[in-house]
């Protein structure tokens, strides 16, 4: 990789989590390695690390306020766009929760924050939460998350292992080692150095509905959010990605072009039309696997008696993409159990023909419908698996794709 950092410019946010006391030597790594640093800490940070220590081993002055004091001699009294013009990369590390949302929000009431909204565009932000684990996966803190993460912002989920509240779990910030590798990593990629980029990547998403009559529909609990976190995992990496996705509540990611569809046959046309042309297929839509056979036209009236509804099977259509997909294609499903089910993921991926197959389970609360968080396993087509901690959707995704990229660099395409 060489060192990617020398000659850098490298803004260090640090915000008020006891993962603070880390920073100095994150300052120190990226020093060494050539960078050169400022560092934004909150009120917060300095209670943790003082602003004295950073200044030592930064060699730069330490900013907190985006008020200066006025009579100072060659104040800079626009520090926060003159940095946002020269940094070319953002860490924050530690991010508490407070400072998520005020990210998310586009509040800027201290340096660290009115940096964040000055940074130049496509300027990589590198975003560490901290804190304890059910905090990190409130629904409140997942939200702002996502936001940012749509943004273009990069979040490294926290670590698991012991923390200052006596627990053990999730919500351990990486150590410096490891928040300088990550940089490295962003720095020396970009959406040109993907194997994706440039590449056709089809995913489908959401529920369907199948008509029981002009207002009911047969349908399942499916939100969307892991397709739609994939389809924005792979635009980030430069794929030209077509989104075909059922009835959900959820903004197109950007850059991704997006067809709406109700039904599963509807699904299933739009889908085909994209086999022959599409590098890669990612069926993560809930499908309803059958439908009712004659749809009452209009509303059907209740009466005392018992209807019988005949139901016909949908097509499958991952299993025809896997079935007559050319060389230099991929197929990639899903398999969503309510129990143990690899065997079952592992007989999809081999009946449908696929490549790589994501197992998850369906609890309502980790992993699943609805939530915002995942656990996957993920089984390819050699039997490799791996199994993946819970994680936000869009980190899961990103894991997806990385998976992805590996199986489509084996494959020599």
């Amino acid at each position: 990789m060489g060192n990617v950092l020398r000659g850098k410019n490298i803004i260090v946010g640090i915000c008020g989590g006891i993962a603070a006391y880390k920073t100095p030597q994150l300052v120190r790594l990226l020093k060494k390695n050539g960078a050169n640093v400022r560092v934004a800490v909150t009120d917060g940070g300095a209670r943790f690390v003082s602003e004295l220590a950073l200044a030592t081993v930064s060699g730069e002055r330490v900013y907190r306020s985006i008020f200066p004091p006025v009579d100072t001699t060659g104040t800079d009294y626009t520090r926060h766009i003159s940095l946002g013009e020269w940094a070319d990369a953002f860490v924050i590390a530690p991010a508490t929760a407070n400072t998520l949302a005020k990210l998310s929000a586009g509040l800027c009431d201290d340096m660290l924050t009115a940096l964040f909204i000055a940074l130049r565009p496509g300027k990589p932000v590198l975003i560490f939460p901290a804190m304890d684990g059910q905090m990190f996966l409130s629904p409140s803190v997942q939200r702002n998350i996502a936001i940012l993460t749509a943004q273009g912002c990069s979040i490294i989920s926290p670590e698991s292992g012991e923390l200052a509240s006596g627990l053990s779990g999730l919500g351990r910030m990486p150590e410096p080692e490891s928040i300088v590798s990550s940089l490295e990593e962003t720095l020396h990629s970009s959406p040109e150095s993907s194997p994706l980029h440039g590449k056709s990547i089809v995913v489908t998403a959401g529920p369907t509905r199948e008509k029981i009559d002009g207002v009911r529909f047969i349908s399942n609990y499916s939100s969307g959010k892991m397709g739609f976190a994939i389809a924005r995992a792979a635009a980030k990496r430069g794929a030209l990605v077509t989104l075909v996705t059922g009835p959900v509540h959820l903004e197109t990611p950007p850059g991704v072009t997006r067809l709406d569809v109700e039904s599963a046959m509807e699904m299933h046309n739009a889908s085909q039309s994209f086999f022959k042309g599409c590098t890669i297929f990612v069926g993560a839509a809930a499908v309803s696997d059958y439908r009712p056979a004659a749809p009452y036209e209009g509303k059907m009236k209740k009466d005392d008696q018992e209807i019988e509804l005949t139901l016909i099977k949908n097509p499958d259509i991952l299993a025809e993409f896997g079935m007559q997909k050319a060389p230099g294609q991929l197929a990639v499903g899903f398999a969503l159990e309510t129990q143990t089910g690899l065997d079952n993921a592992r007989k999809k991926l081999n009946t449908k023909n696929l490549d790589l197959i994501a197992f998850n389970f369906f609890d309502r609360k980790t992993s699943g419908f609805e939530v915002d968080t995942n656990i996957l396993t993920l089984i390819d087509k050699d039997g490799v698996t791996t199994e993946l901690p819970q994680l936000p959707k869009d980190s899961a995704a990103e894991r997806l794709l990385d998976a992805i990229e590996k199986l489509y660099v084996k494959a020599g395409y």
